[in-house]
């Protein structure tokens, strides 16, 4: 079998190599005559397979002892309830900065649950940038500070760390976790759906400090409470044991590669590569600020947009998948994360340069 070039914004490429492994192990795993998937996640094994997950992230984020790390479900939207939910403690108010779709839903579900304060938004400029620190016009009574650091449909990224003061700074970190080196010291809590820079989808980590758990709001759910899960080693249910363990393995893969010190080296020269092909011709453009691209999903059009049906159709005949941009943004757009390799993206400069060439 021939591996394509997988583009897709989530659920995402995965390394090959991973992916050999668990297929290794599938039937058999390390010689216990079953899979991984059939194995109970209270067994001594599947227990180590968890810890060794979580001692690997600590690793690469180089979390600080005072944080939890929390291995759940309901993806990232999840957390959008569940982040009220748990942080408010008391709390009248929390702000966030709206930058796009995603954290758009963050503070739709916000509303459901406090009094949302928008500190800044860059909606009247259609999301092409980040609102800078001055613009931020942040509540010192706010329960925490909420962003969104990537927002994977419209390609934009945050090039600075919000300032927050003495107010706990969230970030839904999804389409970026483990792309660079974070100081997770800064972060009062950081959640991050699997499917697209960790492992399959299903799972969903948060890494919160300690302080900020055990007073929730009255009559939250016990599956909503990160103290609930933090007491149980993220096992007061059945998890998602088969995505925990394919997560474990991309850790190990990323320590192979350098850590999030040498995978940044590697998504700079990715990233670098497609936005130099996009700017370097005036068939593509790429809307976003210069300043705010993202490394991870990079968004284009092409000057006719009537072309888009052949570009995609000789694009997957050439073996380049799931470039189609989201339906709210149009024209392409190309997840790069961790697991996309540069071989990848130079087949794809090479495909838009031949396209231009002879459809341009």
């Amino acid at each position: 079998m021939t591996r394509k070039h997988n583009f897709s914004a989530g659920p995402a490429a995965l390394p090959q190599s991973v992916l050999a492994r668990a297929q290794e192990e599938m039937l058999d795993w390390h010689g216990k005559g079953l899979s991984i998937m059939e194995m109970s996640h209270r067994s001594q094994e599947f227990v180590s397979v968890a810890e060794t997950a979580e001692q690997d992230l600590r690793d690469l984020l180089d979390i600080p002892a005072n944080y939890k790390v929390l291995f759940l479900q309901g993806g990232a939207t999840s957390q959008f309830g569940m982040v009220p939910m748990n942080l408010l403690r008391g709390a009248a108010a929390a702000d966030y900065i709206d930058t796009g779709i995603w954290s758009g839903k963050a503070i739709e579900e916000a509303s459901r649950y406090t009094q949302v304060g928008l500190v800044a938004s860059s909606k009247d400029e259609h999301y092409t940038r980040v609102p800078a620190q001055a613009e931020l016009k942040l509540n010192p009574a706010a329960a925490y500070v909420h962003y969104t650091s990537n927002e994977t449909i419209g390609g934009l990224e945050f090039d600075y760390v919000p300032e927050t003061g003495e107010v706990p700074l969230v970030v839904d970190m999804s389409s970026d976790i483990l792309a660079r080196p974070i100081d997770v010291s800064r972060y009062g809590l950081i959640y991050a759906g699997a499917q697209k820079n960790i492992g399959p989808a299903g799972l969903t980590v948060v890494i919160v400090r300690d302080d900020l758990i055990g007073n929730t709001l009255a009559g939250t759910p016990t599956m909503f409470d990160y103290q609930v899960h933090a007491a149980a080693d993220s096992m007061n249910n059945t998890p998602p044991t088969f995505a925990w363990y394919m997560t474990g393995l991309v850790f190990k893969w990323l320590k192979e590669q350098g850590g999030v010190e040498g995978i940044a080296r590697i998504n700079a020269r990715k990233a670098e590569r497609l936005y130099g092909a996009i700017d370097g011709s005036d068939f593509y453009a790429n809307p976003i600020a210069p300043a705010n691209r993202s490394i991870m999903n990079v968004p284009f059009t092409l000057a006719d947009s009537a072309l888009d049906k052949l570009f995609l159709e000789r694009a997957e005949a050439a073996g380049l998948l799931n470039l189609k941009g989201h339906r709210s943004v149009g024209g392409m757009r190309a997840s790069i994360y961790n697991a996309v390799s540069e071989e990848s993206v130079e087949a794809l400069v090479a495909f838009m340069q031949e396209f231009e060439r002879t459809a341009g």
